[in-house]
């Protein structure tokens, strides 16, 4: 079980309200605000903040509000989708990895230098050992690495010889649609 911090000890020593922490934190992540954005809305608020103080917040206590909220989202289903996609991160190339479940909730995701078997493989480790139990059926794009990979973990053992891997481009439509959101956050 996860050990969470009091609310009253995760706010001691900040100079705001621990309202005003929270509302800036959760409009950052769950709107496509910008931190400019967010200084200017607290400032109707007849609130001074600079840009790099939310920027500060939102690295310090997104990871203790992922556990929080994490407490109550729906379990994974077992079916996934598999998708990977280009993304520039602080000016390097990199291959997104990402699975989500038939409903979208993302299972996993990891960031690798290379699209190839090594990674993929590495994905659907990380994957597995992350939620404790291998995926059902694996819903993979047309890309022969990510095939490979599955058939490798099958006869390596990692992944049960029963495990469906498949590719359907229609049923990956939900992963793809996500990865929008993605690509237009990181654009900003």
């Amino acid at each position: 079980m996860i050990k969470l911090k009091s609310l009253d000890g995760l706010f001691t020593g900040r100079h705001f309200d621990r309202d005003v922490i929270i509302l800036c934190v959760r409009w950052y992540l769950r709107y496509k605000l910008s931190l400019r954005d967010l200084v200017e809305m607290m400032a109707e608020r007849e609130l001074s903040l600079a840009h790099t103080t939310i920027l500060r917040w939102v690295r310090r206590y997104t990871p203790e509000f992922v556990k929080r909220w994490n407490r109550f989202a729906t379990p994974v289903g077992w079916p996934w989708r598999v998708e990977e996609t280009y993304l520039k991160i602080r000016g390097k190339w990199v291959y997104l990895y990402r699975a989500v479940d038939r409903v979208g909730q993302t299972v996993d995701f990891t960031f690798r230098a290379k699209r190839d078997v090594a990674a993929a493989k590495s994905f659907f480790r990380k994957a597995i050992n992350h939620l404790g139990r291998p995926p059902e059926t694996v819903t993979l794009d047309g890309y022969a690495a990510s095939h490979r990979a599955v058939r490798e973990m099958k006869t390596d053992g990692l992944l049960p010889e029963d495990t469906e891997g498949h590719s359907s481009k229609y049923l990956n439509n939900l992963i793809e649609q996500d990865h929008r959101h993605i690509a237009a956050r990181q654009t900003r």
